[in-house]
């Protein structure tokens, strides 16, 4: 099969590089662990397992942002920016709808494409995806600290690649092209970066939101004495519970133990299996969505102080500057009731930037506005939502004084990488909602 040509989309500022292989019935985009998949391809076991998906469909290959032949922007990737990349590439190579295949963490931002995005998504297939990162803070630190003093030099890739990969593929050839792609991918302070996301990272709350066909892929690793616990069935981060909160997923345990999908047929052929069931089911009228609250504190105070025509010139011009913060930051307008706002995001960074953005134009005019968000599944009729979802976030927003934007946990999980920082409010319990809500407060 001849080998395509790299081709760049525009993700924002960024290009994304990416490739099509094969000709198949069914567009297939595959999201790698970390490895660029630009680079992998002069790694044989990787060109094999890429020509076996490419045999049944139109494969697309993509390197994330931060990545390989991609850009690299200053600030660490998060789920969000990842699902724009995957639309921008999806709308390069005109896929309308494709099915997404994530192994490890490119499993999460395929996780959260899927529930974001059901019209653009006919089947997700995950491999050893987690739905938060196994083990303790303190473990994850000590990874860090281990990945910033020794990321990219030989004695540890053959360390990581030696327990990953069956011997029987690990020779001095494999161990040369492997290193050769892992250090093409990503810089040490990349790394870094990556680690640090991949340990905030939390799509517990977007599994239950998934309502595509879902094919879940684990391989169960080999024990590990010095950390037992991360691979203990009582772990809420197990591989194997992701099929038991994905509604209607189909778990399979290929053989063997290596933690790479390259490795053998058993994985590219289970996808084969499922793909080629027809997987066509109405487009899910729920999704994944952000939304926004926002309203003016003590606006009765200021329009008994201002007067009825002062108070109506300065609604107006509040409700065009967070119109233009709307625009700007991608939010679409809900409902206007009253001096407040209600909004809804396809990205909950966008939504606490915007957010605060409005937050500080009220300031300007003299006006103290409150804001809460959450993300959570939402039932959309009519270019409205509702849901549980949005009855948490207006409740979140009653809760936030002059001036605060504050939001769930589930937004603050999501948002991992973006350098956006919170303050714990700790849980409360919210009027009509079941349970306690962690809240949390934006810096």
């Amino acid at each position: 099969m001849e080998v395509p040509d790299v081709r760049y989309a525009r993700s924002g500022d960024y290009a994304i590089a990416y490739q099509v292989l094969g000709d198949g019935p069914v567009d297939l985009a595959f999201a790698p662990f970390m490895l660029s998949a630009m680079f992998t391809r002069y790694v044989p076991l990787a060109e094999g397992f890429y020509q076996r998906l490419a045999a049944f469909s139109r494969l697309i290959l993509f390197d994330k942002r931060g990545t390989g032949a991609s850009d690299r922007p200053p600030t660490p990737p998060t789920l969000e920016a990842q699902m724009d990349d995957v639309r921008a590439v999806l709308d390069a190579v005109g896929s309308e709808r494709a099915a997404l295949f994530g192994s490890g963490h490119g499993g999460q931002m395929c996780a959260l494409f899927a529930a974001t995005y059901p019209e653009r998504t006919s089947a997700l297939i995950l491999y050893n995806t987690w739905p938060r990162l196994p083990g303790t803070r303190k473990e994850h630190e000590a990874d860090r600290r281990m990945i910033g003093e020794r990321y990219g030099l030989s004695e540890t890739i053959d360390q990581e690649l030696r327990s990953q990969y069956p011997p029987a593929v690990v020779d001095e050839a494999f161990l040369y092209w492997m290193a050769m792609a892992t250090r093409a991918t990503v810089s040490p302070s990349g790394a870094v970066d990556f680690e640090t996301t991949l340990m905030e990272a939390d799509i517990t709350d977007v599994l239950p939101a998934i309502r595509v066909p879902t094919l879940v892929l684990v391989r169960r690793p080999p024990p590990d004495p010095e950390r037992p616990s991360i691979w203990s069935s009582d772990d809420r981060g197990h591989l194997e519970q992701v099929a038991s909160i994905v509604p209607g997923a189909k778990l399979v345990v290929p053989p063997g133990s290596a933690q790479s999908p390259f490795v053998g047929d058993e994985v590219t052929e289970e996808v084969r299996r499922f793909l080629s069931v027809p997987l066509s089911r109405p487009v899910s009228d729920r999704v994944l969505a952000t939304v926004l609250f926002t309203d003016i504190v003590g606006s009765t105070e200021r329009l008994a102080e201002l007067g009825d025509q002062r108070w109506r010139e300065l609604l107006a011009e509040h409700r065009s500057d967070v119109r233009r913060e709307l625009q700007r930051f991608s939010g679409q307008e809900l409902d206007t009731a009253g001096d407040g706002f209600f909004a809804s995001f396809d990205g909950p960074a966008r939504a606490i930037v915007c957010a605060q953005a409005a937050v500080a134009s009220a300031a300007r005019l003299g006006l103290d506005v409150r804001a809460g968000l959450h993300t959570g599944e939402c039932e959309r009729e009519d270019g409205k939502l509702t849901g549980i979802a949005v009855h948490i976030g207006a409740r979140i927003s009653a809760l936030a004084g002059p001036g605060e934007v504050l939001v769930s946990r589930t937004v603050k999980d999501l948002v991992a990488g973006s350098g956006i920082e919170f303050e714990d409010r700790g849980e409360h319990v919210l009027k009509g909602v079941p349970g306690d809500v962690h809240i949390f407060a934006v810096r």
